[in-house]
């Protein structure tokens, strides 16, 4: 069976990068009719936060992105650490006890004075076991680091193709850290492994930590999941997207009136060869979605490209899907329809509907110029004594274009702007009755 997961570390909120990984995965197994595994990394007890947990549940929620179930990295401690003891076992797994000076001292030696790889040397190899005690008494525990085999790691990428990373030009990765937390390359190893993950997509900054994985599953005598490696998105002029991420947070866009399916639509297709365009259930995305349609270059996203998705999203929905937003506002049940189909095709999130409500209730401040205050003083001694209904506006305007000779755009927007105060807007005809029904109450 499919098996697919999404695994954000709770030391913070998600933002449009991580769900790029999460929906790729999602499709996959919806598509095959597999498992979508959330996955909570929360190995690192000082940063990881029930807050955040929490947060990232309501976000996929609020996605319609279902898991089918929710495993925990803190509650697997023991199964990490039986996967350690069987790397030491097996001779692959070894203390180091360098500091963060002498590793940066290392690594620059090797690169500026001798032109090698700046990788672990594997000095800590040599160290016999009195050296090894001695070190534990002035420095405290070492880290353990992962031996890898010094050959080509080879595997076919479901997005980059072909991929073949020499190991001998990775350092050896460190597993656990001194402090005895075990760190993401090992802890992702087993959960992907006694979890049957079969298919891991995830951002091209991970390239080189899955050669390193892959020979880790090996060791451990697992089966390599098939991976896929999406680009990376910058902003919309190719600038990093790193420093903005704060401000792209899902609950930030949610809180601005994103809808979900706009969200959706853009990120299932943003950086592949298919078009964007909007869907408006989960089941078009699913059928529709191909990963090997993607591409490797960077990928450029403009958050501003989602309001007029959620725009067009919006204009399709019937008064059902909003109802309690539109009651919210104060918009009583009998005009609740003809307001929701008046006011949708000029709105571009749900939050504008207040604007439109507050016309409505209260009237607006006339937007005359001066060389109209003539003609719409005449124009309103004209205008019909209500009920105002669809025709009214017609009405109107034909008995003004007869007293006053006026026509076309010089007719019709200076009158629109004397009654909603705004040079655009849905149409007048749709507007009048509710004008003169809330006017008639207030």
């Amino acid at each position: 069976m499919t098996t697919t997961r999404f695994a954000p570390s709770p030391t913070g909120y998600i933002h449009i990068g991580n769900l790029r990984t999460a929906l790729m995965n999602y499709l996959i197994a919806r598509k095959a009719g597999g498992t979508f595994i959330l996955r909570i990394d929360d190995t690192d007890p000082e940063r990881s936060k029930e807050e955040y947990v929490d947060a990232i549940k309501r976000d996929l929620e609020w996605l319609g992105l279902h898991w089918d179930r929710v495993e925990r990295q803190s509650q697997r401690l023991d199964r990490y650490a039986e996967a350690a003891d069987r790397l030491r076992e097996m001779g692959r797994f070894y203390e180091a006890f360098e500091t963060p000076t002498e590793l940066d001292l290392k690594r620059k030696k090797k690169q500026l004075n001798m032109g090698k790889p700046p990788v672990y040397d594997r000095a800590a190899l040599a160290l016999s076991e009195a050296e090894k005690d001695a070190l534990r008494a002035e420095r405290g525990q070492g880290v353990w680091r992962f031996k890898l085999d010094h050959e080509r790691i080879e595997w076919p990428d479901g997005i980059l193709g072909d991929i073949s990373i020499d190991a001998a030009s990775v350092s050896d990765p460190v597993l656990i850290k001194a402090d005895g937390q075990v760190l993401y390359t090992l802890a992702s190893v087993v959960d992907d492994t006694e979890m049957g993950v079969t298919n891991v997509v995830r951002g091209s900054d991970h390239v080189t930590n899955t050669a390193t994985q892959i020979q880790i599953i090996r060791a451990l005598g697992g089966t390599v999941p098939q991976f896929a490696h999406h680009s990376l998105l910058t902003g919309p002029q190719g600038e990093a997207l790193s420093k903005r991420l704060g401000v792209l947070a899902l609950r930030d866009l949610r809180e601005r009136g994103v809808q979900p399916m706009a969200l959706l639509s853009l990120m299932a297709r943003l950086g592949s060869s298919d078009p964007v365009e909007l869907r408006t259930e989960m089941s078009e995305l699913i059928d529709g979605f191909d990963i090997t349609r993607f591409g490797s270059a960077p990928t450029k996203f403009d958050v501003e490209d989602l309001f007029p998705l959620t725009a067009h999203y919006l204009q399709g929905l019937p008064l059902s899907a909003v109802r309690d937003h539109v009651a919210a506002l104060g918009v009583p049940d009998d005009l609740a329809e003809p307001f929701w189909l008046m006011a949708r095709d000029n709105i571009t999130t749900l939050a504008d509907l207040r604007g439109w409500w507050e016309l409505c209730r209260d009237g607006a401040d006339p937007l005359i110029a001066d060389e109209d205050r003539a003609f719409i003083a005449e124009a309103m001694g004209l205008l019909p004594d209500g009920p105002f209904d669809v025709d009214t506006w017609s009405t109107w305007t034909a008995a003004v274009k007869d007293a006053t000779g006026r026509k076309g755009k010089g007719l019709f927007m200076p009158l629109r702007k004397a009654v909603t105060g705004r040079e655009r807007g849905p149409e007048m005809a749709a507007l009048m009755p509710l004008l003169q029904v809330v006017r008639a109450r207030a």
